[in-house]
């Protein structure tokens, strides 16, 4: 497998020695290359023009795939695995979801998911998020909260926003509040975070469906789009993942719509905690992403 990207510094930092996939830096128009037996473009970035003509002149065509953004909405299963006619071959649509019908979440084979905290001592929360207008009000009520709690605070944006709240640098006491800053963590490093922790502030897609995983509470900063169209897609997530309504009006609140209110979100968290299994073997029900890529793709080579 050859992954081609702009930029694979991250990479490096992601993934530490990793030996299975070909790193290739995406350069250049692709002349003079063999395309693959499947081609898999992540959220329709479109192959360079040369390596297209070079699917098209196969004698047989290449298994091409659009891999598409996550989203709970109704549409992505009626449109998962549909093609989409392109010059001499068809492209198709490939949806990772929550429910059957879809591609299925990305989780590894050998995952096992890592032993839970207790619910005595500190409370432990990793803080991942975008520039958050909430997170000041956020952190005051974890400052003048009764129980102590202890904030991971991960590298980038988060601890920008969070030293610019304090006016001072990381680590720090503040309060009922502790502070502690991460580097930047390897994907298993992070994993590890996830689940010594009680309580996970995730964003965008990986860390989010990671979170999952690790079978604890987490609250989601999904990316924001134009015209708020962004809450259609939490909407869908939250009518799949919880009924509880403190867990709604957080996730809401967090993302820009309504009143954060810690305390009542607080008092919900062991009814989460319980109910995290049980989410975590829904959605793992409908089969691995790159087990149900490869199953799409074997039945159509």
């Amino acid at each position: 497998m050859r992954l081609f990207i702009d930029d694979p510094t991250p990479i490096a930092l992601l993934a530490p020695g990793q030996r299975t996939v070909e790193i290739c830096k995406w350069e250049g128009d692709f002349e003079d290359v063999a395309a693959a037996d499947v081609v898999i473009e992540a959220f329709a970035c479109n192959p360079p023009p040369g390596y297209v003509r070079a699917m098209i002149a196969r004698d047989k065509p290449p298994v091409w795939l659009n891999l598409d953004y996550l989203s709970a909405e109704a549409w992505v299963a009626s449109c998962h695995g549909l093609p989409s006619p392109q010059v001499d071959m068809d492209k198709y649509f490939f949806f990772p979801g929550f429910v059957a019908g879809t591609g299925g979440l990305l989780r590894e084979k050998n995952y096992a998911v890592p032993p839970g905290p207790t619910f005595t001592g500190p409370l432990e929360v990793s803080l991942f998020c975008y520039d958050n207008p909430q997170l000041p009000v956020l952190l005051a009520a974890w400052r003048d909260g009764d129980r102590p709690i202890v904030c991971h605070v991960c590298n980038g944006l988060p601890r920008r926003q969070v030293e610019a709240w304090l006016g001072t640098p990381l680590p720090a006491q503040h309060g009922n509040l502790r502070l502690e800053a991460l580097p930047f963590l390897p994907q298993t490093d992070y994993d590890a975070l996830l689940a010594r922790c009680h309580l996970n502030f995730v964003r965008g897609e990986d860390s989010f469906v990671r979170a999952q995983w690790v079978e604890r509470p987490f609250v989601w900063q999904i990316y924001p789009q134009a015209d708020d169209t962004h809450f259609a897609k939490l909407d869908a997530f939250l009518n799949l993942y919880t009924n509880e309504p403190a867990a709604r009006y957080l996730f809401q609140a967090w993302n820009g719509k309504g009143t954060l209110d810690w305390p009542t979100f607080a008092a919900a968290l062991p009814a989460l905690t319980s109910q995290a299994p049980d989410w975590a073997a829904q959605i793992q029900a409908h089969g691995n992403l790159a087990g149900n890529l490869v199953k799409f793709c074997a039945a159509r080579l």
